[in-house]
């Protein structure tokens, strides 16, 4: 098994890296998020990788933290999440604004991931929630509540990306009574103050 490489960056492409260690050009497939931190053809790299062993091929995913990597192989160990799926996960959210998705319990912002319904996102929060609440790496968990929900579906249906639909979430404040619309408005106004 890979668990890391450190070489020469000499491809860039908008799903994989290619990284020379001593002569040997090894393709790693990335988030797109972290192929846009690599840095520069020709500077050293290192990432960390997990090895996957199919059939008919050997392939390396990478990462540039290890807790990234951690949250990628847990993701891929739930039924139905290829590494495919999880790379797409990753793409779409940061591995915090994932765990906090999948530990708060929010099926919205989960199907709002291309390849991810409401079954597939139901078993993610069952399987991985218990696993992910008691502590990832600093990530914030904000547990989703109902009306939360129906916040993410408004600002998904306006258009936002998950990821910046979790983030104004984030900021609502918690434990006050005030309604959809209210929450709605303060959700719009986080777009607003950027």
């Amino acid at each position: 098994m890979i668990a890391s490489l450190k070489g020469t960056l000499e491809t860039l492409s908008s799903g994989y890296v290619v990284i020379n260690v001593g002569g040997v050009g090894f393709q790693v497939f990335m988030p797109v998020s972290t192929v846009l931190t690599m840095g520069g053809l020709g500077e050293e790299v290192r990432v960390h990788t997990h090895t996957h062993v199919r059939e008919d091929a050997i392939l390396l995913y990478g990462f540039s933290s290890e807790e990234d990597l951690k949250l990628f192989q847990l993701l891929i160990d739930v039924t139905g999440v290829g590494p495919k799926l999880a790379l797409a996960m990753f793409s779409t959210m940061n591995a915090e604004q994932l765990v906090s998705a999948i530990a708060g319990g929010s099926e919205e912002l989960l199907t709002a991931i291309p390849g991810v319904g409401k079954k597939l996102a139901g078993r993610l929060i069952l399987e991985l929630r218990d696993k992910l609440k008691s502590g990832w790496g600093g990530a914030k968990v904000v547990p989703v509540g109902d009306d939360d929900e129906d916040v993410l579906a408004a600002l998904l249906g306006l258009g936002y990306s998950a990821a910046e639909a979790s983030h104004a979430v984030a900021t609502l404040p918690h434990g006050k009574h005030v309604t959809l619309e209210e929450k709605v408005k303060q959700a719009l106004s986080y777009f607003g103050g950027k």
